[in-house]
């Protein structure tokens, strides 16, 4: 029994000596931990302070940008192409909605949702992210609103807004001018970050995407206002704390004439091409129509699949902005130009003439060049052959000027280069030279190639702005100026109104009595005996004009053109060009009637609407169809036929 209880004591110690030791173990190991937390706390709360606090109020407070209000875009008399209003719009964040189609499926029960809403929402919904808000729904009417507001309650995630849309009240009026705003897509989102101006299009969900509104962006968009708001643990807004409001963007005052502008859309009919008037002394565009035109409300919203398939799919090419991608021969129109060339390179000085027997050869060649007229012309000088648009002397103007002293002179009016006119997309046309041909067919130049650039044909490509540019430097005597359609700049924040300024280009010194030359005979264009009389007829002041007419489809060499017996898409284009009054300009224009047939009885009579509204203030009658109308005497042949006017697809998708 003694032997049993000094084993049980002994044990007794042990056990109470393993346990003590064990106990000192875990309390270090708890000091150890404590010690721990106490670091982690010291790193956390004071040195890692300023980070975990800003987290905190990151948390705690929401930074919302403020859109700011477009910049209206209005006509030199005040008429308003572009402007904003409010509508109510039916919103919804996808990461707060249970069931999507649910809630869709019960909102148009109170709100209609139509199928194109249906199909911009999924297109929208595949473009963004889950946590950013999605129109349904937008221009809800007020009855509307006030249906939903009731139920409100129902459907979480989804918010009824009021939001400033842009509006263009004149639909398809100068739609390429003013172009149009559409949904930001990935590559603006590019654009802007590599511009270093995303961070002001927070809260924005549109850009401009053409026209001015593309090209003046910047100065239209504004610059974004933001709010801080307390929110909640759940995310709702319990006070604002403080706000910078938006600075609305900057209003553009354009050159453009409204009335005018709407005068030559109208007097183009149902027919397709463009016209350009400029004031030359200044630059300023008065009128820039392409036609036919599309209404830029469309895009807006995002375009639906009907009606972009109507736009891109329809063989007029409403989407053309036909005055800068428009690309033709310039005909006839090409020889006030050459003429005047040829006075200042002393090649036909007065009173140099030929004998028109109508055609032209070259030295040791029999292929002949035909002119227009059969039978020729007869006795020719410089005025007359511009009045008449006498091909054979153009021919041996240009073979004597060759093609590389022709070229160098015309490219001083803008031809085979951009204008520099003020919105995007413009191409430069086509002047070729001999480097140009090897560069493109790696074939040398022939002398043949150099007599038709004489009358505007070959390879000689130039869009309408072109055209009308370089006619607005032969009425200012050989200066270029810029050509603009923003005259002036209204500042949203002084209301200071600044106008944009008048830039010379370029000027090529230019003799006075060659100048005469070529304006006489231009004028002579509109009088009995011109190619244009019906278009000079009782105008009230003078008319220094050039028809041209560039065929679509080649014509052989002994094959008469007869214009009924060809397809309406294959006739003839008709060209005109103009300034006046003659001997004090204060409009220049070109105007291209596409498949129209003569420059004098298409295209002529346009312009004559244009310039009589300009200058007169007079009205233009109505008038029988074009088919009723008397035509002039042509104006010239061609020998290719036109390059189709370059498509300027605008970069918006359609939904589906």
């Amino acid at each position: 029994m003694l032997m049993k209880s000094s084993r049980e004591l002994k044990n007794y110690q042990n056990e109470q000596h393993n346990f003590k030791l064990r106990l000192g173990v875990l309390g270090l190991l708890v000091l150890i931990a404590f010690g721990l937390l106490a670091i982690r706390f010291y790193y956390l709360q004071i040195q890692r302070y300023d980070y975990y606090q800003t987290l905190a109020e990151n948390n705690r407070i929401s930074i919302v940008p403020i859109a700011p209000n477009r910049g209206l875009i209005s006509d030199r008399n005040g008429v308003v192409f572009a402007h904003n209003f409010f509508v109510y719009t039916l919103e919804i964040t996808p990461s707060k909605v249970e069931n999507l189609a649910a809630t869709i499926s019960d909102i148009s029960k109170l709100v209609e949702v139509s199928p194109t809403d249906l199909k911009r929402f999924n297109k929208q919904k595949n473009e963004s992210h889950n946590f950013e808000s999605i129109l349904l729904r937008t221009h809800l009417n007020e009855v509307e609103a006030a249906r939903f507001a009731v139920n409100r309650y129902r459907f979480p995630g989804v918010e009824l807004k009021s939001r400033l849309f842009r509006h263009y009240p004149l639909g398809k009026q100068g739609s390429h001018i003013v172009g149009y705003i559409g949904r930001i897509n990935d590559k603006d989102l590019k654009n802007l970050e590599e511009t270093n101006l995303l961070s002001n299009y927070k809260g924005s969900d549109h850009i401009g995407k053409s026209g001015i509104e593309q090209s003046y962006e910047t100065v239209l968009h504004g610059t974004t206002g933001f709010q801080q708001v307390e929110i909640d643990a759940d995310g709702r807004a319990l006070r604002i704390l403080s706000s910078q409001a938006p600075i609305p963007g900057n209003n553009l005052i354009l050159s453009i004439d409204g009335k005018l502008q709407e005068i030559a859309e109208t007097a183009f009919g149902e027919r397709r091409g463009a016209l350009v008037a400029i004031k030359p002394s200044t630059g300023e565009v008065l009128a820039f129509a392409s036609m036919p035109t599309f209404d830029p409300n469309l895009f807006v919203d995002g375009i639906d699949f009907e009606s972009w398939n109507a736009l891109n799919n329809s063989l007029d090419k409403p989407l053309i902005n036909r005055p800068l991608r428009g690309v033709y021969p310039p005909g006839s129109t090409f020889k006030p130009f050459v003429a005047l060339a040829g006075l200042e390179n002393a090649k036909r000085q007065p009173p140099f003439s030929i004998s028109d027997a109508g055609y032209f050869t070259l030295p040791n060649s029999r292929h002949r060049y035909r002119d227009w007229k059969p039978g020729g012309h007869g006795n020719v000088d410089m005025r007359r052959a511009i009045t008449v648009s006498c091909d054979t002397f153009f021919y041996g103007l240009a073979m004597e000027l060759g093609i590389e002293r022709l070229t160098s002179f015309v490219r001083h009016f803008g031809f085979g280069q951009k204008s520099g006119i003020d919105i995007a997309h413009e191409i430069g046309g086509l002047l070729p030279t001999p480097e140009w041909k090897m560069r493109r067919f790696k074939q040398p130049w022939y002398m043949g190639e150099t007599v038709i650039t004489g009358i505007g044909q070959g390879y000689t490509l130039v869009t309408p702005m072109q055209l009308a540019q370089a006619t607005a430097i032969l009425a200012n005597k050989g200066v270029t100026m810029r050509p603009r359609l923003v005259s002036a700049i209204t500042d949203a924040k002084t209301g200071a109104t600044s106008l944009t300024k008048a830039v010379v280009t370029d000027k090529i010194s230019l003799d006075e009595k060659n100048l005469e030359i070529v304006k006489l005979g231009m004028i002579d264009v509109t009088l009995p005996g011109g190619t244009a009389v019906s278009v000079g007829a009782n105008a009230g002041y003078s008319i220094a004009a050039k028809t041209g007419t560039a065929q679509v489809i080649g014509i052989k060499q002994n094959e008469k053109y007869i214009e009924k017996n060809i397809h309406e898409r294959h006739r003839d284009h008709a060209l005109f060009i103009a300034y006046a009054p003659a001997d004090d300009p204060k409009i220049a224009l070109a105007v291209i009637v596409e498949n129209g047939g003569h420059g004098g009885s298409a295209a002529g009579p346009i312009a004559r609407k244009v310039m009589d509204y300009y200058l007169l203030g007079k009205l233009p009658m109505a008038e029988p169809p074009a088919e009723a109308q008397n035509a002039a005497t042509p104006s010239g042949n061609t020998v290719t036929a036109p390059v189709e006017p370059t498509e300027n697809v605008p970069e918006e998708e359609p939904y589906d």
